[in-house]
C-alpha cells in the first residue's frame, strides 16, 4: 500500500473515533466457522474495517484457516486462532494489514479483532474473539489499539465453551494453549 493511502486512511480512522457502531446490513459478509467443538457465525463489518475484512476473506477463500487451532485461550478474556496447525507449526502468512483500530468499533464481548505483535501494523491472519468486554484493547490517544472487524451473531455458546477449556504450555508456546486441540475444520463465506 502506498504511503499516501495510509495517511488518507489514518485521517478517515481518526475522524471516526467517536462514531457509533453501524448496524449490520444485508451486504455485510457472514462467515460460518466449524470447529471440533461446534460452529459459530461471524458477521464482518467492511464499512468500518475494509482492509481487515478484505484480508480475512482472502485468507478464508485461500483455505488458510482450515486445520489451524485456537492456540491462545484465556478465560474471561479472549480466544485466539488462525496462526498454528494442530502440531503447533506456524502457518505462514504473507500479508499484513494497516491497523484499523479507532474505527468506532469497540472490543466488546463477542466481537472479532485482528491479533498483532507490538508493531501496530503487524496483524495478518490471526484473529481473536473477545470473551468479555476488553476495553483496554481499544486505542487511546497515545497508542494504537487492536482493530475490531466483526461480531459473533450465532453460536456464542460454542465460543464460550472454547473459552472454558483447560489450557497450559504446549510445545514452544509458553501458555494458554488448550490441552485438547480445538481445530478449525471449515470456514465458509455465507454472503459477500
Amino acid at each position: 500500500m502506498k504511503l499516501s493511502k495510509v495517511f488518507v486512511y489514518m485521517f478517515f480512522v481518526a475522524s471516526s473515533i467517536g462514531a457509533q457502531e453501524i448496524p449490520s446490513t444485508s451486504d455485510s459478509p457472514r462467515v460460518h466457522i466449524t470447529t471440533t467443538l461446534g460452529s459459530f457465525v461471524i458477521e464482518l463489518n467492511p464499512n468500518r474495517a475494509p482492509f481487515t475484512v478484505e484480508s480475512f476473506l482472502q485468507y478464508a477463500e485461500e483455505g488458510h484457516y482450515e486445520g489451524t487451532i485456537f492456540h491462545r485461550v484465556i478465560p474471561g478474556f479472549l480466544a485466539q486462532a488462525g496462526g498454528y496447525t494442530e502440531d503447533l507449526q506456524v502457518k505462514l502468512r504473507e500479508r499484513s494489514v494497516v491497523n484499523e483500530s479507532g474505527n468506532g468499533l469497540s472490543n466488546l464481548r463477542g466481537t472479532i479483532g485482528l491479533a498483532r505483535t507490538n508493531d501496530p501494523h503487524s496483524g495478518n491472519a490471526q484473529f481473536y474473539i473477545n470473551l468479555d468486554d476488553n476495553l483496554d484493547l481499544n486505542p487511546r490517544p497515545t497508542r494504537w489499539g487492536y482493530a475490531v472487524f466483526g461480531t459473533v451473531v450465532e453460536g456464542m455458546e460454542v465460543v464460550d465453551e472454547i473459552g472454558h477449556r483447560p489450557t497450559g504450555p504446549q510445545g514452544h508456546l509458553a501458555r494458554d494453549v488448550p490441552t485438547t486441540a480445538i481445530v478449525i475444520e471449515q470456514v465458509e463465506i455465507l454472503t459477500q
